[in-house]
């Protein structure tokens, strides 16, 4: 499977990241046998509502346009119970779902609180062996917990808009320090210049030392203005060495996970529902009932 997704076999691509998502089939092997690919990943994170799906579809507009092949992953919320998801932002990309130059797989956030997917890296690096030139991924949108993003992609690009002052505010501590790029989409709101004015001010402590300068960028994606610039920043930011500090951790952070869910493959959570459920409430105690899995 792996030389059919390198030779550009989209449904073999499409059919492995299945098997990864649901951990069936002999995925697990599949992964160690993954080569090493330099294709460059970007992240497109923001509020919910920013225009982060309309902002993605004119990207790949321009990286078409390029001549380029460009793969995109779109992860969406999911019910907290079923871990479904509606998938909806599609609809904005759906020109691109004949053309042969690009490839788009939707996700289901399945309760991840980083806003992914809980197999984004698995799923990424299986997309990177792929034949694209470029990958994209547009997180769900959930605010200030969507910092995983930063470790996974080369670029991370965040999107605002101009009545987001009181959003930005909150988010200084998460979004406001992943940001490799600041958008500030549907620029043509009503103070939208003053916004942009504040945001810069607001980023001048973080660049109080040898750090390069984030650039700051008004985009109207509806209409395809300012996507030029935007896309010469990215190119710009994936073309200069970074010290991706951000990536260690998440890969370490990934890393405990995968050794975690090894040492409990032998815990099943529907077995460890039925036997609390069938202890009697009176005397049933969370702590004593752990330490006889731990």
């Amino acid at each position: 499977m792996i030389a059919q997704i390198q030779e550009g076999n989209i449904k073999a691509l499409a059919r492995m990241i299945s098997l990864v998502e649901n951990e069936t089939g002999n995925y697990a092997q599949v992964l160690k046998d993954l080569p090493f690919s330099a294709t460059k990943v970007t992240g497109i994170t923001g509020p919910p509502g920013a225009g982060k799906s309309t902002l993605a579809d004119a990207l790949i507009a321009t990286w078409v346009a390029a001549g380029k092949k460009v793969g995109v992953l779109c992860v969406d919320p999911s019910s907290p119970f079923n871990f479904g998801a509606l998938l909806g932002d599609r609809i904005r990309m759906s020109e691109w779902y004949n053309n042969p130059n690009v490839f788009i797989r939707s996700l289901a956030s399945r309760g991840s609180m980083g806003g992914l997917n809980p197999k984004i890296i698995e799923i990424t690096d299986i997309m990177k062996t792929a034949l694209f030139d470029h990958i994209i991924i547009e997180t769900v949108g959930v605010g200030q917990s969507e910092v995983e993003i930063a470790g996974l992609a080369d670029t991370t690009v965040v999107v605002v808009v101009p009545e987001a002052g009181d959003e930005v505010q909150t988010m200084k501590a998460g979004l406001m320090e992943i940001a490799d790029v600041f958008v500030v989409n549907k620029a043509d709101r009503p103070d939208a210049d003053t916004f942009i004015r504040n945001l810069r001010q607001m980023l001048m402590p973080l660049h109080a030392g040898p750090t390069t300068e984030v650039p700051v960028l008004k985009t109207i994606a509806a209409q395809k203005q300012g996507i030029t610039e935007l896309y010469q920043a990215i190119l710009t930011h994936q073309q200069t060495e970074h010290t991706h500090t951000k990536k260690g951790w998440l890969l370490a952070e990934k890393a405990y996970q995968l050794i975690q869910h090894s040492r409990m493959k032998h815990i099943s959570k529907a077995a460890l529902k039925t036997a609390i459920e069938a202890a009697p409430p009176a005397t049933f105690n969370l702590y004593r009932f752990v330490e006889q899995y731990a």
